[in-house]
Parts: structure tokens; C-alpha cells; sequence
């Protein structure tokens, strides 16, 4: 699905207008490609050269600069590392390894190959309310933060006779369970704006302990499906205080699709975005006095990465994808970005969350 999102994001490349450099895809690799599969691929992609089930075939081909690897996480060590090793620019998935230890590895080859690119996937901090209340985080705007909530929620395994998938199972998905399947959507905001966990505790519930295996049979569902943690929280670089933070990881939350959000309550101002409004930012600025009011701020098309669509046109969910991509193309190409939430989620912040 990932590499369908990202092939559709390369063909409406011109959409952005200040992107000197695009993307061509010139190969696809999976185990389970189907011929209407590789079909479609084709009919967007028709530079593509190499189809295989093989994945060092496309680490060996001279055509290729640079991969997405979306595969389940007990192959990301062993697939990450063999493509930074091979020069090959990288741009993984969450969590960056099935654990501590495979994680570790990765970041020990990207610090072994400086010279290869290396980001991992998360999109949601790049709609345009989501960058205005990031860029609250570098004016100061909050003042002393007093509170943050955060979170993850999704509905997509209430129903129990849904088939089991590997995200469902420790051997394929990790111990961590939704923590590791979520976890750097969640954490990605604040590990940017340099704010540490001091100290976790967690309710950890596995809703559904078997699931069907696709085959008329039963199968184990051992993973976590659902995680609240309360942290103590800090910014590290900052005399600013403690403060509690609150991050919900959820597969099973009724009434969810795909809903990502953070509230940061301040001293000075108070900020809340949900992608159930995506367009919409609540403000509440406090400048002394009784009366407190929260401002509703529709944000239109004001992307870091411009486009042709005119600022007043709305926001959507596909224009994420674009836009984390342009992000990853443009620092790739000029190893720097227009701002401090402008860049895709780094290896380092990704050894921050199996921390």
C-alpha cells in the first residue's frame, strides 16, 4: 500500500512549483507482486526497468540511487542495513527495526556510510496546522508548557473476526505492538522540538487474543493493542519545567479512522490540532486577566513545499505524502530544509522512541 502511496505521489510531481529535481522510479520489488499489480505501477511509472521478488537484485541495479523500503519490522535491520551498505539512499518505515538491538544496528550502518542519505516515513506534521502550531514551539509561544496530549487512534481492528496480519503478531511486528506500529507518528513532534520523556508509565491492553488466520483456523494475536503512556516530560534544552505528557497508541478506538492530534497547554498560549478537522487550528492566547477564548484558525493550502494549489483550496490527506516526500527529495538534494519541522523524521529520533 505504501509503495502505491508514494508511486502516486511521483506522478503528480509537477503539482509542486519549486522542486527542481523529481523522482523516477526504475524498479519495484515485493514477494507477492501481481500481474495488475505491476500493471498499474507501469501505467504511472513508465520508466520502471526491473520487477522482482528479490531485493538485492534492485540494490545491485546501477539504475537505482535511492529506495523505499515498507516492509513488516523483523526485516528492517536486515534489509535497511544491506541497502545503506550498498550506497543506496534510504527512506524506511517506523519503527526503523522490530527492537532495540536492530535498531542500534541500522544507526551503526548509517554512521559507518555518512555519505548515504537516510530518513524514515512519518507525514502527519506536515499539513499546514500542524506546522503552525509546531513553529509555536520555536517562537516560544506557549510560554512555560504546562501540558501535552498526543496521540494515534484507529478503529481498524475493532471488528474481531478480521483476519490476523503480521502487525498482530511479536514474531513479525515487535514486543513493543502499537507502540512500534505507531509510535514514531506519535513521538515525532515532540522528539523534534527537543522534548524528552523523564520517565514512562503505560496501561498496556491486548483487546483480542486470537484472531482467524485466513485459512478456517485460529491464530494467535499477541501483540499490545493498545497503549496509553503518562510521561514526565522536559525540554532538554530548556529551564522551562516539568510537565505531564500524555500519548495514546490505539487500533482499537471506536469511532476512529485515522485521527493524529496534539494539545500543548501553555502559560502564554494553548494550541490543539486534530486530522479529523485537518484544516483547523484552535488557539488560545492568554495575555493576563479573566477572560480566556479559544481562537478557531481555518488553514487553506499553505504547504512548506508550494504548490499549484492556490492557498485558499484546502488541505487533504494525499497532500501529506507529497509533501514528506518533497521534504525527503529536497534535503537529499540541498542536505538542508526550510525549517526546523520541515524535515522528514531522522535515524536518531527514531533511537529516541525505542528508548
Amino acid at each position: 500500500m505504501m509503495g502505491r502511496e508514494f508511486a502516486s505521489a511521483a506522478a503528480r510531481w509537477h503539482h509542486l512549483t519549486a522542486e527542481e529535481t523529481a523522482p523516477e522510479i526504475t524498479a519495484i520489488c515485493s514477494r507477492t507482486l501481481d500481474a495488475g499489480t505491476v500493471e498499474w505501477f507501469r501505467r504511472i511509472a513508465p520508466g520502471i526497468r526491473l520487477v522482482t521478488a528479490d531485493y538485492t537484485e534492485v540494490l545491485a541495479s546501477p539504475d537505482v540511487d535511492a529506495v523505499y523500503i515498507a516492509v513488516p519490522n523483523h526485516l528492517h535491520e536486515e534489509m535497511y542495513t544491506a541497502a545503506i551498505a550498498a550506497g543506496k539512499h534510504l527512506m524506511g518505515e517506523k519503527p526503523f527495526g522490530i527492537g532495540l538491538k536492530a535498531n542500534t544496528a541500522i544507526l551503526d550502518a548509517c554512521r559507518e556510510n555518512p555519505e548515504v542519505f537516510v530518513r524514515c516515513a512519518s507525514q502527519y506534521y506536515f499539513s499546514p496546522a500542524a506546522q503552525q502550531l509546531c513553529a509555536m514551539f520555536g517562537t516560544g509561544s506557549f510560554g512555560r508548557i504546562l501540558e501535552m496530549d498526543l496521540g494515534f487512534k484507529h478503529s481498524s481492528d475493532l471488528n474481531p473476526d478480521k483476519p490476523i496480519n503480521w502487525k498482530r503478531m511479536n514474531l513479525y511486528n515487535g514486543e513493543y505492538g502499537v507502540m512500534g506500529d505507531l509510535g514514531m507518528h506519535v513521538c515525532a513532534v515532540p522528539f523534534r522540538a527537543g522534548i524528552v520523556a523523564l520517565d514512562v508509565r503505560a496501561v498496556l491492553t491486548k483487546v483480542f487474543e486470537e484472531r482467524p488466520d485466513g485459512a478456517g483456523g485460529r491464530a494467535a494475536c499477541d501483540t499490545w493493542d493498545n497503549a496509553v503512556l503518562l510521561c514526565s516530560a522536559a525540554r532538554a534544552e530548556s529551564s522551562g519545567g516539568i510537565f505531564p505528557m500524555t500519548m495514546k497508541f490505539q487500533r482499537i478506538a471506536p469511532g476512529e479512522k485515522n485521527t493524529w492530534y496534539i494539545s500543548v497547554y501553555g502559560t502564554r498560549a494553548s494550541a490543539r490540532i486534530s486530522t479529523k478537522n485537518i484544516n483547523r487550528i484552535e488557539v488560545l492566547e492568554y495575555g493576563g486577566g479573566d477572560r480566556q477564548s479559544w481562537q478557531v484558525i481555518d488553514t487553506g493550502h499553505e504547504t512548506v513545499f508550494p504548490t499549484v494549489t492556490a492557498k485558499i483550496f484546502e488541505f487533504g490527506g494525499p497532500d501529506h505524502i507529497l509533501q514528506m516526500w518533497a521534504s525527503f527529495i529536497h534535503e537529499f538534494g540541498h542536505r538542508k530544509v526550510p525549517g526546523t519541522f520541515a524535515g522528514c523524521v531522522t535515524p536518531e529520533e527514531t533511537a529516541l522512541s525505542h528508548r
